[in-house]
């Protein structure tokens, strides 16, 4: 595999509040659960990024690592990785990316937007399936970060995409939102639809991720409270390279690792030998 996993010393290093034992603990729950991936099958790296992004919790990660891989299982559109084809497509037609650079506060920042608003080449799974698949290759890359702003565009947008949605897909991609640090979801250009949008995934979210959408008209500068306008694509009148440039690179990242894409596909929960059933 091309990809090479940051070192677990290397994350205590830049996390000096994750703790050894924890990881020790979680590894052999692992160990007494038999229908989960085991530890020959999963990286410690993983397993520290489950315990960042639930505080250090040892109780909530063992719940965020058995809904993760439940998940996978239930909703295989969404997590299995799309062929090199598929994927050069799908990125040819949507922006997802997280941005090189983070907020003041150490936030990662995934923007999404459309590149294609040709509502017939709009396919809401393989798009959501991508958000995935540039996630965890940036978590594997990159250092874990302190928090998470995602920013969506809705320039473009039409009522023909929002009857395009797939709702099976939006609820289970919109699920995993309660397992990260997520600290803001930015809706950019809002239009008169926006509403629309917002009503359709409204029922997936709980109070505290719903409240965390904030809209943003075209003509406004109130995004910058949040996302200050230097962490943005020069399109948008920041510092970093344009979404196109941006967009071909993080293509590349991902042919170039796909092995990495082979190798998490493999992580698989084995219902047989599930010992309690999951609700």
């Amino acid at each position: 595999m091309p990809l090479k996993f940051p070192e677990a010393e290397t994350v205590y290093q830049q996390h000096p509040e994750l703790r050894k034992q924890d990881l020790e603990v979680l590894q052999q729950w692992l160990n007494w659960q038999p229908h989960l991936p085991q530890l020959i099958d999963i990286s410690e790296t993983q397993i520290l990024f489950f315990l960042h992004n639930c505080y250090n919790d040892v109780e909530r990660t063992k719940i965020a690592i058995e809904h993760y891989f439940t998940i996978r299982n239930i909703c295989p559109e969404i997590h299995i990785a799309l062929t090199p084809d598929v994927l050069k497509t799908t990125t040819a037609t949507a922006f997802v990316n997280i941005l090189p650079k983070t907020t003041p506060e150490g936030y990662a920042i995934l923007m999404i937007k459309l590149l294609d608003a040709r509502a017939n080449n709009f396919n809401c799974v393989n798009n959501l399936n991508l958000v995935k698949m540039v996630s965890a290759l940036h978590v594997h890359q990159k250092s874990f970060p302190n928090g998470n702003v995602i920013l969506v565009d809705m320039h473009g947008f039409s009522f023909r995409h929002l009857f395009k949605m797939n709702l099976r897909a939006v609820k289970y991609s919109l699920d995993h939102l309660k397992y990260i640090r997520l600290k803001g979801i930015h809706v950019m250009n809002a239009i008169p639809l926006t509403d629309r949008f917002i009503a359709l995934v409204k029922p997936f979210l709980n109070s505290e991720l719903y409240n965390m959408i904030h809209c943003h008209s075209s003509n406004s500068d109130t995004l910058y409270k949040y996302v200050p306008k230097e962490c943005l694509p020069e399109d948008y009148g920041g510092e970093l390279p344009p979404v196109k440039i941006l967009s071909e690179e993080c293509l590349q990242n991902m042919l170039d690792n796909y092995e990495f894409y082979e190798w998490l596909d493999k992580q698989k929960i084995d219902e047989s030998k599930r010992t309690v059933k999951h609700k």
